[in-house]
């Protein structure tokens, strides 16, 4: 369980000799048995130190080692393949070397214990022995230091502490079932459902002897923790292992035990053969002497037998009967120790045959040692070149794994961006939703207070209804029609003036029309012109090419006259020295004839020469001032193709200009068209709801009518005092009738008001909708673009971390592999009594050197 002081009982305060805990005090104890010893041995120390941190082994020596794996060895022992091995001499050096694996060691703070460890710690000290029979003994000691079994209602672990301490609490299962399975003498132990339980198989079962130090909390709090460790103490405290001294004999010792045994087997054989003999002597009634007797160890057993027979020959009496019984006892006796000398013979044999197969087997083994260490220098040699190959193979994955990493932080800088844009818009949907809501619950209040004008306009008509049956009216004059004409007569203006904007609207979108053909008549033209300027140029630029080629052979041809005319001087230069030559050989006379003749020719090569590089300067002339003329003409070929390409593109512009205010034209004129079909639709309803105001209107005042000339014709007998009533009641119903006729007015006003008002809310309501559809599209969208970015990063991320991993493994694993092929160097301890001071070779009884 946590905090119990298992560390410190392990460990202690390694720089205090009181404090100190059980790895230091073994630690002392080893080397001073090593310094007490009497025999003069050869002692090699070696340490390991690593831990099992969720669920992967961790060298503790090297921190570069972060994922060790478990193997087994020829002889099915498992150990952790890459681990540090350090050579020390000295205890001094064995506990600096703790301190260093222990400072990083992980560890945390936990609601229990401010340095809890969350690993489980293994110190390993491998010790051998060599003898100066060259006998080896080997050990390996395991010093183990459990991390307890954590509850997280008491801890209050969270984060990477929570996977610690469920890493710890599932290897501590595994302990607890491994011993469970020991304890109950089970076939199967599940040693590899853990790593501390594979790493440590033969500390548990195997050829060894453990100890198990339990530490538990004497708090009532961790009473349930406390006696389940007593438990686990409990079964563990039952398992019995077998302990074999693990010996490593050479050949020269195979040997001398096998001669060793073969002279016992040749002794115990001669034995037999007189055992036997002396049987047969015995069994057919003769005496053996005390000379004749096998051995001397079965003397005294068979004393008493020879008194007993040498009495009884020399007195020449025949054998009682009990005599004779007991002397066959004593023959069936002897006959039980031959058979057993014979299957101790035996046994001998089987041990000798196996000795020489043992010999045989290491002979065997020591060929495949040889043939082995032939191929391991073979793949040290190849493992260099594939090492090498690796590290370029790294260097260039270096690169690429920069590259990646900033592709990966422009990804994150980009899906930072979504995420922004992801928060505006769901921003700007909240606030449409927000406006849509506004709008729905405005639209619901005009609907209530059209039903309640509606309801009031009944109510009103009702009660005119009721006064006219009951009173005594006149008829009255109305004069409300006024307003309802002048409602019809504005929204005839209205329609008017909108067929008069769609009608201009129209004719506008005809003139951008025949306007956007004669552009693009124009473009064509342009166009036109452009292919054959470019064509021109084309020519031009042929005709250049040609008249700097014929440039370039005329250059060619002047080169070559030059060279003649150099040729020429040579010979020249010859002649004349050919002339002198001459001229003391022949007469003067003739000398002069030929100088003469030699002067005029090479003065009519002269001028031919000159003559022709004349007319070839003239005609190099001629064509320089051509290709200025033709460059001329390029030049002016492409200023004209620069401002046809300006005057195309400004019109490309144009066309663009006026296609978008077309097509804003034309979304003018479809929205036009759609406001114009939803006012005809709402004048529609409106004069229908009008003419239905109208019709009973009409037929009111009808009623009033008939109601009032019965009413005349029926008091024309009392014309005076209905008269006067008519008199004293025409002004009150007049009165009324005018204060209903402007309610009704007001009415209807209202009513058409917000009848207007709901056609321009159905007209906005589609839009706001269209666009909040888009909005929650483009959210959608963005929000996929997002996962899928994401998803690609980490996908991406991750397939970077496991090609680094796989190439620093592999190197890793060349330079393990390069390392166990190099020649590691050792401490040995000499045994015996000595100084206890730190050195490399302590010998018995000398002083230390």
């Amino acid at each position: 369980m946590t905090s119990s002081g298992k560390t410190h009982t392990m460990e202690g305060v390694l720089a205090d000799q009181d404090l100190q805990g059980i790895i230091p005090r073994i630690v002392q104890d080893i080397f001073n048995h090593i310094y007490l010893m009497d025999k003069d041995a050869v002692i090699t120390i070696s340490v390991s130190y690593y831990e099992i941190h969720l669920d992967k082994i961790r060298d503790l020596l090297d921190s570069s080692k972060t994922n060790l794996s478990v193997h087994e060895d020829s002889n099915k022992v498992p150990y952790v393949k890459g681990a540090s091995e350090r050579f020390v001499a000295t205890a001094e050096e064995l506990l600096i070397t703790i301190e260093e694996g222990k400072s990083i060691r992980a560890i945390a703070g936990t609601n229990m214990n401010e340095h809890s460890s969350r690993s489980h710690a293994i110190f390993q000290i491998n010790i051998k022995q060599e003898f100066e029979d060259e006998r080896k003994l080997s050990g390996r000691l395991y010093l183990v230091d459990l991390a307890g079994s954590e509850k997280v209602s008491k801890t209050g672990a969270s984060g990477t502490t929570l996977d610690e301490a469920k890493n710890i609490n599932k290897s501590l299962h595994v302990l607890g079932q491994v011993i469970s399975a020991l304890a109950d003498g089970k076939p199967f132990v599940p040693y590899r459902d853990s790593k501390l339980t594979r790493v440590l198989q033969q500390s548990l079962g195997g050829n060894s002897r453990t100890t198990i130090i339990i530490c538990i909390s004497p708090a009532s709090f961790n009473e349930e923790e406390s006696r389940s460790t007593l438990d686990f103490g409990r079964r563990a405290k039952t398992i019995k292992n077998v302990v074999v001294v693990n010996e490593e004999l050479t050949a020269e010792e195979w040997k001398r035990r096998y001669m060793r045994e073969k002279d016992t087997s040749t002794k115990l054989a001669s034995q037999l053969a007189l055992a036997q003999a002396e049987l047969q002597k015995w069994r057919s009634g003769e005496s053996v002497g005390q000379d004749e007797q096998v051995a001397i160890e079965m003397a005294a057993s068979t004393t008493n037998i020879i008194e007993q027979t040498k009495a009884l020959v020399a007195a020449g009496q025949p054998l009682q009967t009990d005599e004779r019984a007991d002397f066959y006892r004593q023959l069936d006796e002897k006959d039980d120790e031959i058979a057993q000398n014979c299957v101790l013979i035996e046994k001998l044999r089987e041990q000798l045959n196996e000795q020489e197969e043992s010999v045989n087997s290491i002979r065997r083994e020591k060929e495949q040692v040889q043939q082995d260490m032939n191929e391991l220098q073979g793949q040290f040699l190849r493992s260099r070149e594939e090492v090498e190959e690796v590290l370029k193979a790294l260097e260039e994955l270096a690169v690429n794994y920069d590259q990646k990493s900033e592709e990966a932080d422009s990804k994150n800088k980009q899906l930072e961006q979504l995420n922004d844009e992801i928060g505006a818009k769901s921003q700007q949907v909240t606030t449409f939703q927000n406006e849509l809501q506004q709008l729905k619950d405005f639209s619901n209040h005009q609907k209530r207070k059209i039903d309640e004008a509606l309801a009031g306009l009944l109510r009103d008509l009702g009660e005119i209804g009721l006064v006219m049956r009951v009173g005594e009216l006149k008829v009255p004059t109305l004069e409300s029609g006024k307003g309802i004409e002048d409602e019809f007569t504005m929204a005839r203006l209205y329609v008017t003036k909108m067929k008069s904007e769609i009608s201009a609207m129209s004719q506008r979108c005809k003139e951008l029309e025949d306007s956007q053909g004669d552009t693009n008549k124009r473009m064509e033209d342009n166009d036109k012109a452009l292919q054959e300027a470019k064509l021109l140029i084309q020519q031009h630029e042929a005709k250049l090419k040609s008249q700097q080629d014929h440039v370039k052979e005329l250059e060619g041809k002047k080169r070559e006259l030059e060279e003649r005319i150099d040729g020429l001087n040579d010979e020249v230069s010859k002649l004349q020295a050919a002339e002198e030559m001459h001229s003391k050989e022949k007469a003067k006379g003739s000398a002069d004839d030929i100088k003469a003749a030699l002067e005029e020719q090479i003065e009519k090569h002269r001028e031919s020469y000159q003559k022709q590089i004349a007319a070839l300067r003239d005609e190099v002339s001629q064509h320089l001032i051509t290709i200025g003329n033709t460059s001329d003409q390029l030049q002016k070929l492409k200023l004209e193709h620069e401002a046809l390409k300006e005057q195309h593109q400004k019109l490309l512009e144009e066309e663009q200009a006026k296609a978008k205010q077309l097509q804003e034209l034309q979304y003018s004129f479809r929205s036009l068209n759609a406001r114009r079909e939803q006012a005809r639709q709402d004048l529609k309803g409106l004069e229908e709801t009008v003419s239905k105001e109208l019709q009973t209107l009409h037929n009111l005042r009808k009623l009033f009518v008939q109601d009032l000339q019965s009413r005349v014709k029926k008091s024309n007998v009392i014309e005076a005092s209905d008269g006067e009533q008519d008199a004293g009641g025409s002004p009150a119903q007049k009165q009324k009738i005018a204060f209903l006729e402007n309610n009704l007015d007001q009415l209807t006003k209202v009513h058409k008001q917000l009848v207007r008002d709901n056609a321009d809310l159905r007209c906005e309501l589609p839009k706001l909708e269209k666009r909040l559809r888009a909005t929650m599209e483009r959210v959608k969208a963005l929000e996929t673009a997002l996962k899928e970015a994401k998803e690609s990063a980490m996908r991406d991320r991750k397939r970077y971390q496991t090609e680094v991993d796989r190439i620093k493994e592999a190197v890793r694993q060349k330079n393990m592999a390069r390392r166990n092929h190099v020649a590691l160097i050792a401490k040995p301890i000499r045994a015996g009594p000595g100084s206890g001071q730190p050195s490399i070779t302590i010998r018995a009884g000398d002083s230390v050197s």
